[in-house]
C-alpha cells in the first residue's frame, strides 16, 4: 500500500485534515514530506499505527491526545489527559489581556489555573520583558506546563497550589484566568470532552460559577491599584460575572465577545 492509498483509507473515516495529521504523526513526516511520498510504499509498522490512530479518533479520543500536541497562538504545546486542551477562545482571552496593558511597560502577570501553561506561555512569548507567574493545583498538569516552558525556552514562575494561596502577600498588574466554568449537569458538554478531559478543569458547581466566585472575590487583594483582572467564562455567564466583579469592588467592568459574537470574557480594574 502507498501513502496515498493509506491516506484515502483514513479520509473515508475522518475529516481530510485530521487524516493528514494522523498519518504525518504515525510516519514521523512533515506535511511537505508526506506529499512528496504519495506513491511510495508504506512500512507495515506505519500502516498499523495509523489505523490504530484512526480507530481511536473515530471512537472519540481527542486529536490532540493522539498526536500529543496542540497549537495555541504561535506556540505548539504538549498536552495529555491531565490538562484541558487549549481552545481558540482562550487565544482570544490572551489577546484581550495583552490589550489591557501598554506593550512597552513592565508588568507582573498572574495566570490562575494554568493547566498546560498556554496563557502564561503565550504572554511570555509576546511580552518577554514581563514577569509571569502561573499557578496550578494539579501536579500532573503543572508537570506538563513546566515541560512546555522548557521546550519553548520561555521564562515563567510555576507554582503549585489552589488559586491565590501560593502567591499570598504578592500583588500583580494583571491577573488572567480561564477557570472551570461548566455547570455539573450541563447537557451541552460534548461527550468527547467529558470522557477525555479533566473534570476539575471543566466543572464548577451547579451554576458553573464556583471557581469564578473565588477568583473575583479574592482578586482585589492581589492586584495593585489600577491593576486588571480578566477571566474567560461561559457565554451565558457574562451578566453574573459582571455582578460578581461589582460586588468585589472592582471598576470599569467590561465584557468582550468571542469570534462567534458571544460574551465570553470579562475584565475589571482595581
Amino acid at each position: 500500500m502507498t501513502f496515498g492509498e493509506l491516506l484515502q483509507e483514513g479520509r473515508a473515516q475522518l475529516p481530510h485534515r485530521e487524516a493528514h495529521w494522523l498519518l504525518e504523526h504515525a510516519a514521523g513526516l512533515s506535511a511537505a514530506a508526506l506529499r512528496a511520498r504519495t506513491d511510495q510504499s508504506v512500512d507495515d509498522t506505519v500502516t498499523t499505527g495509523f489505523r490504530d490512530l484512526i480507530r481511536r479518533r473515530a471512537s472519540g479520543v481527542p486529536l490532540a491526545h493522539l498526536v500529543g500536541t496542540q497549537p495555541f497562538r504561535h506556540l505548539e504545546l504538549i498536552v495529555d489527559a491531565s490538562v484541558l486542551i487549549p481552545r481558540a477562545e482562550t487565544e482570544e482571552l490572551v489577546t484581550h489581556a495583552l490589550e489591557l496593558m501598554p506593550a512597552d511597560t513592565r508588568c507582573s502577570a498572574l495566570d490562575l489555573g494554568t493547566g498546560s501553561g498556554a496563557i502564561a506561555l503565550a504572554l511570555a512569548a509576546d511580552r518577554p520583558h514581563w514577569s509571569i507567574t502561573a499557578v496550578e493545583r494539579s501536579t500532573p498538569a503543572l508537570t506538563v506546563a513546566r515541560a512546555n516552558g522548557e521546550r519553548l525556552g520561555l521564562q515563567v514562575e510555576w507554582l503549585t497550589g489552589d488559586w491565590f494561596q501560593p502567591v499570598d502577600g504578592r500583588r500583580f498588574d494583571l491577573i488572567v484566568s480561564n477557570p472551570p466554568y461548566v455547570n455539573n449537569d450541563d447537557p451541552e458538554l460534548a461527550p468527547e470532552v467529558a470522557a477525555h478531559e479533566p473534570a476539575e478543569a471543566l466543572l464548577a458547581g451547579p451554576d458553573g460559577l464556583d471557581a469564578i466566585r473565588t477568583v473575583t472575590a479574592e482578586a482585589p487583594g492581589y492586584l495593585i491599584d489600577g491593576g486588571w483582572l480578566i477571566v474567560e467564562h461561559g457565554y451565558r455567564q457574562a451578566e453574573a460575572v459582571r455582578g460578581l466583579m461589582s460586588s468585589a469592588g472592582l471598576a470599569r467592568i467590561t465584557s468582550f465577545r468571542d469570534h462567534a459574537g458571544r460574551d465570553r470574557f470579562t475584565a475589571a480594574r482595581r
